[in-house]
């Protein structure tokens, strides 16, 4: 039977998604290049969205409204609901598009913690944008979006697309990278939060060199993570040091990491506190379970690829 034969409704196709995974940003290298006059600075960082992150589902509703839920939720409920970025997202988009706001009960499940160096807030911004240009019936340029999520914060661009990115500027310079060799990965946040202006506040120098010259690609060959690995030892975290000061439960976690022969490289994410390790895929659940049995107060998560 032809194409021709089918419904209209067959032929529209399913329904787009209404859930959609906003996945954690971690920043594998973190250089911190200077400093405007306006006081925002200047970075270079390689980025990953490994398959971790915070859920928001929609479901239509009356009225646009959000829930949040989740292990970390409860984070977030001194917070003014009108202020989450989820729903700044989605007015900045219906007002750009000028339309009426549109009626949806978002659902949030915070699986990541709060203020831990890892874009959840920018992640679940870009998540709401990406699911209501799927549902408010107009097609919304890329352009739009990105614009849209540049308004919202620095690293809500980079969340839209959830790919692999070297960020420069104050975030808003996006450019792709090589295809990444298969490594594993696990987070682990010792659920202490460090207030980013206060490790800005500390940092010492806020002129460092950029990241040195990407390959222009990691092969599939057998020593593609090797290659991956020798580059990021040339790279660093500018505000890792600062962040340990300030929260020397960092620097517990990151010396528990290296001590463990199954893991390649450990650092800190972001302004932390969430730091990430890197190690064969085979190894991720059995880190994640040890790490968990042995430090029941932190927050670990696995994931099987940098880049899922």
């Amino acid at each position: 039977m032809g194409d021709r034969d089918a419904s209209p409704e067959a032929r529209r196709g399913p329904p787009p998604p209404r859930v959609q995974l906003a996945r954690a940003k971690v920043n594998l290298a973190l250089h911190i290049t200077g400093q405007r006059a306006d006081g925002y600075h200047l970075l270079d960082s390689l980025v990953v969205f490994p398959a971790i992150g915070d859920v928001l589902l929609a479901e239509p509703a009356d009225r646009l409204h959000l829930t949040i839920e989740g292990p970390f939720g409860t984070e977030l409920k001194d917070e003014d609901p009108d202020s989450n970025l989820v729903l700044r997202a989605v007015r900045a988009l219906a007002k750009r598009l000028d339309m009426a706001e549109p009626a949806f009960h978002l659902r949030l499940t915070k699986r990541l913690p709060v203020a831990s160096g890892i874009g959840g807030g920018s992640a679940d911004a870009a998540a709401a944008l990406r699911l209501m240009a799927l549902h408010i019936g107009v097609d919304v340029p890329e352009a739009v979006l990105a614009d849209i999520a540049a308004g919202l914060g620095a690293d809500v661009p980079v969340c839209l697309s959830q790919s692999a990115r070297r960020m420069r500027g104050i975030g808003e310079e996006l450019s792709p990278v090589p295809k990444l060799p298969q490594l594993g990965l696990v987070l682990v946040n010792p659920r202490q939060k460090v207030a980013t202006p206060d490790v800005f506040k500390a940092l010492q120098t806020r002129n460092n060199a950029a990241l040195p010259d990407l390959p222009d690609d990691f092969s599939e060959a057998f020593s593609s993570s090797d290659m991956l690995l020798d580059y990021l030892s040339k790279a660093r975290n500018d505000l890792e040091a600062p962040a340990i000061s300030i929260c020397p439960a960092i620097g517990e976690v990151l010396t528990t990491l290296k001590a463990d022969p199954r893991i390649s490289l450990a650092r800190m994410s972001g302004s932390g506190a969430t730091c990430f390790a890197l190690c064969a895929a085979a190894e991720v659940q059995g880190l994640v379970s040890d790490l968990s049995r042995g430090h029941p107060g932190w927050w670990v998560a696995g994931s099987p690829a940098l880049q899922a």
